[in-house]
C-alpha cells in the first residue's frame, strides 16, 4: 500500500476529485497555499494499493496540466527589494507535485 500525496492549483482541483471519484480512488481534500506565487492550492491524501499507483499517477499527469499564466508579484514586505520585478511576468503554472509513501499500516473504520 503506498500513500499518495499530489499538491495540485484550485484551478484544477474540482476536475480531479471528480475524476478520482470516477476512478474509484478513494481520497482527502486539503486546502493549501503554494509558497512561490502564494496562490490557492488543493493536497490529495490517497490510500492507494501498490498495483493502482501507476493508474493514479497517469490520471494526475493527463488531469493537471501546466500552463503559462501572467502574475503581478506582491511587493516584498522587508525583504530585499533589489530583486524585487515591479511588472507582471509568464510564469509556468498547473501541473502536480506527487509524493509516493510507503505505507506500514492502513486501517479504515
Amino acid at each position: 500500500m503506498k500513500m499518495v500525496i499530489a499538491i495540485v492549483q484550485d484551478h484544477d482541483s474540482q476536475r480531479l476529485a471528480d475524476r478520482l471519484t470516477k476512478n474509484d480512488f478513494r481520497n482527502t481534500k486539503l486546502a493549501s497555499t503554494g509558497g512561490f506565487l502564494r496562490a490557492g492550492n488543493t493536497t490529495f491524501l490517497c490510500g492507494v494499493d501498490d498495483a493502482r499507483v501507476d493508474e493514479l499517477l497517469r490520471l494526475l499527469d493527463d488531469t493537471c496540466g501546466n500552463r503559462e499564466q501572467t502574475v503581478a508579484p506582491v511587493t516584498p514586505m522587508g525583504g530585499n527589494a533589489d530583486s524585487y520585478i515591479p511588472y507582471p511576468v509568464e510564469v509556468e503554472v498547473g501541473g502536480a507535485t506527487v509524493f509516493v509513501l510507503p505505507i506500514e499500516q492502513f486501517e479504515r473504520f
